[in-house]
């Protein structure tokens, strides 16, 4: 770590003066307006803020984006200091799309009509970070990876609106003969409908906006650390099933192929399967150590078809995480880390 960064990380987030105009994201959210408007709804232009995360504060339609987001500076450390790398433009933009989704849903409440119930759901569902999914269900759209329609009904109404926002989308024809289709449809009546609706923007009552994170750089990593990454443990049942992976007793080491193509492990991982990407990190995490301490190798001749090997078995691993809270069973008894 260079000496900027450890300055940068002792530097009070509060204190950065992060703002949005002159930004990386001011051109983004000038995109969004101006697909907003394309599709006629001239009265929801969404105000945006630096916050800690994404979302929509206590249902309100302004839209809060992570801080790190705001240079490239930031961005290089979030992914010096999580592992994963920060949004690029085209992901802020579906994230934003998203965020616009659950916005307008707020502004007009949508959520509390019949027709909306019946499509999406019931909108007081109890909000899951750990979703059970469907790959591949023709009952959602695809968007933000890791089928995140599925992960709560507000996020498929969401996910929905994003959809038929996204220019060149052709969402009648990809989703044409699906149930996805009637959610499509609906929101572009609702759009139709409530599109030139002025809609405030709210006086106060932000969701943690960046001028009240008071904690230094680092102190925020070492709390999100604390909070998100907690070890993962599997079971070791899986070092005869890495054994089987692995099985060259000759070559580079396993372990250091694993790691380096661990990031986009992870964002396939959490793509194909919705296991959270810091969840898939803190599972290769384990698989890789796992690796380490059998000292497995591989033939380099063979890397692609034992990475390959490796990559479905870690989805296996997922879906079983995403469908059964962990993964792998251990003689009937549930662990919280799987």
């Amino acid at each position: 770590m260079t000496g900027a960064d450890q300055t940068l990380l002792s530097r009070r987030i509060a204190d950065l003066g992060l703002e949005i105009r002159g930004s990386r994201l001011e051109p983004l959210l000038g995109r969004l307006h101006a697909e907003l408007q394309a599709a006629g709804l001239t009265g929801f232009q969404p105000e945006a803020y630096f916050s800690d995360e994404w979302g929509c504060p206590a249902g309100m339609p302004v839209i809060g984006i992570p801080f790190y987001l705001a240079s490239s500076e930031l961005c290089r450390l979030e992914g010096s200091m999580t592992g994963i790398e920060a949004e690029t433009d085209e992901e802020i933009m579906m994230y934003l799309r998203h965020e616009a989704g659950h916005a307008f849903n707020y502004a007009h409440r949508l959520y509390r009509y019949r027709l909306w119930q019946r499509l999406f759901g019931d909108y007081g569902e109890p909000y899951r970070e750990v979703y059970p999914v469907v790959p591949f269900s023709p009952a959602f759209v695809r968007h933000i990876p890791g089928w995140y329609a599925q992960k709560h009904p507000d996020d498929d109404f969401a996910e929905t609106f994003a959809v038929w926002l996204t220019p060149g989308a052709a969402w009648r024809e990809v989703y044409s003969g699906t149930p996805a289709l009637k959610k499509l449809e609906y929101a572009e009546r609702a759009a139709r409908i409530y599109g030139r609706r002025p809609v405030q923007s709210p006086a106060g009552g932000l969701d943690t906006p960046v001028g009240e994170l008071t904690m230094t750089l680092d102190s925020w990593y070492r709390s999100c650390g604390e909070h998100r990454h907690a070890p993962v443990a599997t079971h070791r049942i899986l070092d005869e099933d890495l054994r089987r992976a692995f099985p060259d007793g000759r070559g580079i080491a396993a372990s250091e192929a694993v790691e380096a193509r661990r990031g986009n492990l992870v964002l396939e991982i959490n793509r194909w399967t919705g296991l959270e990407r810091h969840v898939a990190a803190g599972l290769l995490a384990d698989l890789t150590a796992r690796c380490q301490r059998l000292n497995l190798q591989m033939d380099q001749s063979r890397i692609e078809e034992r990475m390959s090997g490796f990559a479905v078995m870690t989805a296996a691993l997922a879906m079983n995480f995403t469908s059964r809270g962990r993964f792998v069973e251990k003689s009937g008894r549930r662990d919280r880390h799987g």
